[in-house]
């Protein structure tokens, strides 16, 4: 199986959001933004959790504590992908950005 990029990552989400959006009384525009960021902090707060309880060794080496944790951490980019849509970040936005980022903290130091 290929790694899954944001491109499809986003496409994934527009297909849930089109499916459930109504459901949970919630849009991708901006004024929602800081629901998909709350719910996004909410799970890495329980991808924080598991570390603190289960422990690194138990993600490494127990399957169902490292298939938990990596759900969590699905959890975490789905609603950060809500986010981007909210406010119309496209991958390609996030990937120039990303790149930049990268080349001034390789050279930070």
């Amino acid at each position: 199986m290929s790694s899954i990029n944001f491109d499809e990552m986003q496409q994934m989400q527009i297909e849930l959001q089109a499916k459930y959006g109504k459901v949970w009384g919630q849009k991708m525009e901006p004024a929602f933004g800081v629901r998909q960021l709350l719910w996004m902090i909410g799970e890495a707060s329980e991808v924080g959790d598991i570390i603190k309880k289960e422990g690194e060794d138990e993600i490494m080496n127990n399957p169902d504590t490292r298939r938990h944790f990596i759900e969590e951490m699905t959890d975490v980019m789905m609603y950060f992908n809500d986010l981007m849509l909210c406010f119309g970040i496209t991958p390609e936005e996030l990937t120039e950005q990303y790149r930049k980022k990268h080349e001034r903290n390789m050279n930070r130091w």
